[in-house]
């Protein structure tokens, strides 16, 4: 692949979805990424579903979410057989990527000082549950633990006493992306010191670090945030509302859009109770009330079209089948086009970056477990000559 890190080599030692998602996104710029998988079944993802497709109804949807751009070999990392193989792999590497339990990478020989030993430019992301220190930094992390153990599920849903997940992975998504913009960093910093560097992050890290406003809200006004449904925790009007025939969103986050709602609506935008975005967020269920009610008038589209005339960030909630066929979806290139060894032509969803004048850049499927192997071993022993 072309791409800004097109000379790059990732050795991705992890499984599941933080480290993978972290390693897919720099396979996406470029990298040459080798995917190690035990022998045994592979990485977890692969048994992980519904839903299931190919020929065999064995290849698993949540696997191909995380791996496209990567090449599989299988290694036993705790025979010596594989420990060798490891071994010539991190001295042609420039970045590895794990996401073990603390310690782990350690007993198996691979401690940060032997790696570095191996090779002083290796850059090294390590994503953990809870961190890599600390009074719980040995702690086992899946998502959604680290959604609620991070104060996430406690601002999402309905209300503070029904906490709700996030229904995507974020906490692993969000390690993923903090790692490898980490990792972008360590590269950068090693073109002058020529030394690489270890790089930590974690779900709790990844849901703590967007907290944003909700986080200020406590540490410097200290208000403890709680759910607010479908409803912005600080600007009014900004949310869901009914309409004559399902839902719309509606985001008036200044004054004048503020202004423009109201005259579609009919609502008296300089009333006391609804004048400033503090008086309406004071007064945000009547407010609700009164928008639904004008709402209730006319159709989706019908207001979808009257507030895009006005200028007013508004929008439909879609479900997936209807973000994926959208034209405005196709057009930013967040679908690929790519070539299964199983399942043929296949789309994924694609990369969230697009770089100006970067064109013509062939992604690669998903590999099958073990299926580049002897590709592998032929690039490395070519680089070790």
């Amino acid at each position: 692949m072309l791409g800004p890190l097109g000379d790059i080599v990732v050795l991705d030692l992890s499984r599941a979805l933080a480290g993978p998602h972290a390693a897919q996104m720099l396979g996406d710029l470029g990298a040459r990424v080798i995917k190690v998988e035990h022998p045994d079944g592979g990485d977890e993802s692969r048994g992980w579903g519904p839903p299931f497709v190919g020929p065999d109804g064995d290849i698993s949807t949540y696997f191909l979410a995380a791996n496209r751009n990567k090449q599989s070999i299988a290694v036993d990392l705790k025979s010596a057989e594989g420990k060798e193989l490891i071994e010539r792999l991190v001295r042609q590497s420039d970045v590895l990527v794990e996401n073990f339990r603390t310690g782990v990478l350690d007993r198996l020989g691979f401690s940060v000082e032997r790696l570095h030993e191996l090779n002083p430019r290796l850059v090294v992301l390590s994503i953990t549950g809870f961190g890599h220190d600390g009074p719980e930094g040995g702690r086992p992390g899946y998502d959604q633990i680290a959604q609620g153990e991070g104060g996430l599920m406690s601002l999402t849903g309905p209300s503070a006493d029904e906490p709700y997940r996030v229904g995507a992975s974020v906490a692993d998504l969000l390690a993923g992306i903090h790692g490898a913009y980490g990792v972008a960093g360590a590269l950068y910093e090693r073109e002058r010191t020529g030394r690489g560097r270890v790089v930590r992050t974690s779900l709790l890290a990844a849901i703590t670090g967007v907290h944003s406003y909700h986080g200020t809200a406590w540490t410097v006004g200290g208000k403890v945030p709680a759910a607010s449904g479908n409803h912005h925790a600080s600007i009014t009007p900004y949310g869901a509302f009914r309409c004559a025939d399902g839902m719309l969103q509606i985001a008036a986050a200044n004054e004048g859009q503020w202004r423009k709602v109201a005259a579609l609506l009919g609502i008296d935008p300089a009333q006391a109770r609804y004048a400033t975005n503090r008086d309406r967020f004071e007064h945000r269920d009547e407010l609700v009330a009164d928008m639904e009610k004008a709402l209730s008038a006319h159709p989706r589209a019908h207001w979808l079209a009257e507030l895009g005339e006005a200028g007013v960030p508004a929008g439909a909630i879609r479900s997936l089948d209807e973000v994926y066929t959208w034209d405005q979806t196709r057009s930013q290139g967040l679908l690929v086009e790519v070539e299964h060894p199983v399942l043929g032509t296949i789309e994924l969803p694609g990369p969230p970056l697009r770089f100006d004048g970067l064109t013509g850049v062939e992604h690669t499927a998903p590999p099958m477990l073990g299926q580049d192997g002897d590709a592998v071993l032929a690039w490395l022993e070519e680089r070790e000559r």
